[in-house]
């Protein structure tokens, strides 16, 4: 059985509330009687207020967060057996061409792809593809 009511039926209730505790004494705001109590007061909360809108929303305070970068050349699935197996100069094959591009994660999300450059004696990566934030959220669901 569903216990959904309408916004009217709700008013109604609401109204039949106040109604009753006006009729009791209660719900005037005043002091008297069982229920002494007072009506609390409360300060505008739009006057004045401090909160950025989203015109005057900042970047700067997430450029600062670490993100973990990843390269990946390629996957291959080995048998325990053969992981133990491996030493010095054994070679594992991937399960990508060479030329193919390389994979570049971010925080094990899939941002670009890239090819593998030297610069100055260190390996780098040139990005040559950046998938667009759609295909991200596409590929998320």
């Amino acid at each position: 059985m569903s216990e959904e009511i309408s916004e009217s039926q709700a008013a109604d209730n609401n109204d039949g509330i106040a109604a009753t505790m006006t009729a009791q004494g209660e719900g005037d705001g005043k002091s008297g009687g069982d229920g002494d109590y007072e009506r609390a007061e409360f300060k505008d909360l739009n006057a004045g207020s401090s909160q950025l809108t989203t015109a005057d929303a900042n970047l700067d305070v997430i450029l600062d967060i670490p993100v973990t970068l990843s390269m990946e050349i390629g996957r291959t699935e080995l048998p325990i057996q053969n992981l133990l197996q491996l030493n010095q100069g054994s070679v594992v094959e991937l399960d990508r061409l060479a030329g193919e591009p390389m994979d570049v994660l971010i925080n094990g999300t899939l941002i670009a792809h890239g090819e593998v450059v030297v610069i100055n004696e260190k390996f780098g990566v040139r990005l040559t593809d950046v998938i667009s934030p759609a295909e991200r959220v596409k590929k998320l669901k």
